[in-house]
């Protein structure tokens, strides 16, 4: 059981707050964002999801750009306070279309009729977005997507696409439309954390893939839906020796998992699933895969000496995928050695959307790029200055570099969707459907 549930900005200003048992002081809230904000670990270190301090459990999820805390003096499984609070805000983003902090201000009073439906004296009751439409009646504020930033999974697919409908995944899915009429439509989406660490000669030292299959209707009378994977798709290893003389192309996944709602009658033997779609945005399959694949970058790191108090490193960066596809938001960031006093930077000829930045309080250099397209390379050099003179360890101190990016219409494990099938006995019955691919770094991590 909670004591306490609260969502915070960025800024620490307190949105929502609902207190249950009474035992933990009023002023938690203001306490919990100075601990998180002034974080006292290694430097450049966040704060951990969970933490105790003075007697009290506090348990937070970053979500949207909004902090969701709970907090208790109860010895409770982590886990299962991160889970409910994973879940409240799905179900709150489901009901508001958009989680940010405009469309919880306007929409308190739905949110607090959520909550009081969702937590029962601390205890966690119904997280089911299509149960709480019979026990919740307030109608959403609808906020205008056009002008606000989308934080979730959907604003990845929104930027420079036109053939999604950016506003329509951001709608409410218990929001009356102006009109009366409902857009018949359908999200299937293919999101991917791939996990990757390289050693110093560009060997994959390991590898992983942790996938989603997420799906969003807005379909009404809830029609049966059929979603077909890849026809040599395979689940296990052990049968192809290992995952890897399954064949050319053969999709092995280790191991998934599916929601309660999907049926697998049909799976093993043509490989789709079929499902009746509950209200708001649930995970279909989630799966997991070590099956060796190609990843989207290369970087090829390389450290020179340039005098007694001088050092250079040389970050060329490959993009290694289709140049129809485009990497957003690519960040770099390379450790430096403790001696570094000062670092000038020489990017390539015509480098456009990139930016440098020396962090001289943990000694780490961040090498930021808007975009990148596919099949290209980037270049950066940048020049250290050391207060000791070098050493034959200098390689060692520099390093591992690690990378975070975003690639929209891209999944490293090739599991795809063939088809997407509406069942609906009407033939004139033609709803939208959109199927996105989404890959994101987990850990890509370069060994120097």
């Amino acid at each position: 059981m909670i004591s306490q549930f609260f969502v915070l900005s960025l800024r620490g200003d307190n949105i929502v707050f609902r207190d249950y048992r009474g035992d933990v002081p009023k002023g938690s809230a203001e306490i919990f964002f100075r601990k998180v904000k002034f974080w006292q670990g290694e430097e450049g270190e966040e704060a951990p999801p969970v933490f105790k301090m003075d007697g009290v459990n506090y348990l937070h999820v970053k979500v949207g750009g909004l902090l969701f805390v709970a907090t208790t003096r109860v010895n409770l499984s982590p886990a299962l306070v991160l889970e409910l609070l994973q879940r409240i805000a799905r179900v709150t983003k489901d009901y508001l279309g958009i989680l940010n902090e405009d469309s919880l201000r306007k929409n308190f009073v739905l949110v607090y009729e959520l909550l009081d439906e969702m937590i029962d004296f601390g205890y966690p009751q119904t997280t089911s977005t299509e149960a709480l439409k019979s026990f919740v009646f307030n109608e959403p504020v609808v906020i205008d997507a056009a002008r606000l930033p989308s934080l979730g999974p959907a604003a990845l697919f929104i930027q420079g696409s036109k053939r999604v409908p950016g506003t329509s995944v951001t709608k409410s899915v218990v929001a009356n439309e102006p009109g009366g009429r409902k857009r018949e439509e359908v999200f299937v989406d293919i999101i991917e954390k791939i996990s990757v660490t390289f050693n110093a000669a560009g060997y994959i030292l390991t590898s992983e893939i942790d996938g989603t299959i997420q799906m969003k209707s807005y379909l009404s009378g809830n029609p049966e839906i059929r979603v077909a994977l890849n026809e040599d798709l395979s689940i296990g290893r052990n049968e192809y020796g290992g995952g890897f003389g399954g064949g050319v192309g053969m999709v092995i996944l280790d191991d998934c998992n599916f929601h309660e709602s999907v049926r697998l009658d049909d799976f093993e033997t043509d490989h789709y699933l079929t499902l009746v779609p509950p209200d708001g945005e649930f995970p279909v399959m989630n799966y997991r895969m070590t099956q060796e694949f190609k990843p989207p970058f290369k970087v090829f790191p390389v450290i020179e000496e340039a005098g007694p108090f001088k050092a250079e490193i040389v970050l060329k960066v490959r993009a290694d995928f289709p140049a129809t596809v485009t990497a957003n938001t690519v960040v770099l960031r390379v450790p430096l050695p403790k001696t570094t006093s000062r670092v000038s930077f020489e990017m390539e000829p015509g480098a456009v959307g990139q930016s440098t930045d020396f962090k001289e309080a943990n000694k780490t250099i961040e090498w930021s790029c808007r975009k990148i397209v596919g099949g290209s390379e980037h270049t950066l050099r940048a020049k250290l200055t050391l207060t000791q003179e070098r050493n034959a360890n200098i390689k060692k101190e520099a390093g591992p570099i690690s990378m975070s990016f975003t690639i929209p219409m891209f999944n490293a494990s090739r599991l795809a969707v063939r088809y997407l099938q509406v069942v609906k006995k009407s033939k004139s019955y033609n709803p939208y459907r959109w199927v996105r691919y989404v890959t994101h770094s987990n850990s890509y991590v370069i060994r120097t």
